[in-house]
């Protein structure tokens, strides 16, 4: 166990890794055999307090809160959530290890059950989810209602956008014609690139880096975006996120079958997941106890570039919470 400070309030509380074992004999929905022997967590807050879990987009992974977690500005910074009354868990989305399966948000639920099953936690609190997270978190509830209170969902939906998979499916192809060239992360860097244009806006673009070219025929944007996609491969393996890539676009999911109480937020200018499929999924619920739909230059991204905005919804589903 380690200890991890907050900035607000002033004080240290436990964080502990945790390796739950997959149940022998797993086998994804797909007919897939999972290359994994175990689940890999991370708890962080009071150790006995109601459980929360959050998770993001596919390079998320169980370090949410941490120095440098992918949502500490979020949850620690601008107080999405007081971890002296809640227990927070972060996940590394299966499959761990450098390898191509047929995955589903469905397996990525059923692994979670199995999940909480070893750390003897029959019920969440909550399950936000954001992007693939929230796709996942949609799985998870229609899978398993008598495990879960409430489910926070941000920048997804319960099906993606043919707009969207034409995208995932080009950046695929990339990394599979580097691979093809025993080039695999050069192709995963360029994947990566594309994939920086979709969760962006054109404002945002144009009041970064403006327009023009140098004597090389490069911009500034190119020059971000090379920086953005080197970095990639470093963080994921190629096998590994074509997986979870083609994960996204094997979700689909039957909103009337989910009756967990729900939360939704959708940003007005996100290429990936229109606010028109937000809505779509918002008519189709049982249960929807908020629908917070807001503008961002940030796209897609704005579940980790408007920290302020999105702990504001998601302490707000938790006090919720507390006072059924």
């Amino acid at each position: 166990m380690t200890a991890l400070t907050l900035s607000r309030p002033t004080s240290a509380l436990l964080v502990e890794d945790i390796q739950a074992p997959i149940p022998a004999g797993f086998v994804l929905d797909s007919g897939d055999l999972l290359g994994d022997s175990y689940i890999s967590l991370r708890l962080a807050g009071a150790p006995d307090a109601p459980k929360v879990l959050a998770l993001g987009g596919i390079s998320a992974g169980r370090d949410v809160c941490g120095p440098s977690g992918w949502w500490r500005e979020t949850l620690i910074d601008h107080a999405g959530i007081d971890l002296q009354r809640f227990c927070l868990i972060g996940v590394d989305f299966a499959p761990l290890g450098d390898q191509r399966v047929r995955f589903s948000p469905r397996d990525q639920a059923r692994l979670l059950v199995a999940a909480l099953d070893h750390l003897q936690t029959p019920r969440l609190h909550a399950f936000v989810g954001a992007s693939y997270g929230g796709l996942v978190g949609l799985a998870f509830a229609e899978l398993a209602p008598e495990r879960l209170d409430r489910l926070c969902v941000i920048s997804a939906a319960h099906r993606p956008c043919a707009q969207a998979s034409a995208w995932r499916g080009v950046q695929r192809r990339i990394v599979e014609f580097g691979a093809l060239h025993d080039d695999a992360a050069g192709g995963l860097a360029l994947a990566r690139q594309l994939a920086m244009i979709t969760y962006r806006t054109a404002d945002e673009f144009d009041a970064r880096f403006g327009a023009g070219v140098d004597a090389s025929g490069r911009g500034p944007v190119d020059g971000y975006l090379e920086a953005r996609g080197k970095a990639y491969p470093a963080a994921i393996g190629a096998k590994r996120w074509l997986s979870l890539s083609e994960s996204i676009d094997r979700a689909l999911l039957a909103p009337e079958s989910i009756s967990t109480p729900t939360t939704l937020a959708a940003c007005f200018e996100d290429q990936l997941v229109p606010l028109a499929l937000v809505q779509e999924l918002a008519d189709r619920l049982p249960d929807v106890r908020g629908f917070h739909s807001f503008h961002s230059q940030y796209g897609h991204d704005a579940f980790l570039k408007e920290p302020a905005r999105i702990a504001g919804i998601i302490n707000a589903c938790l006090k919720e919470q507390l006072d059924v």
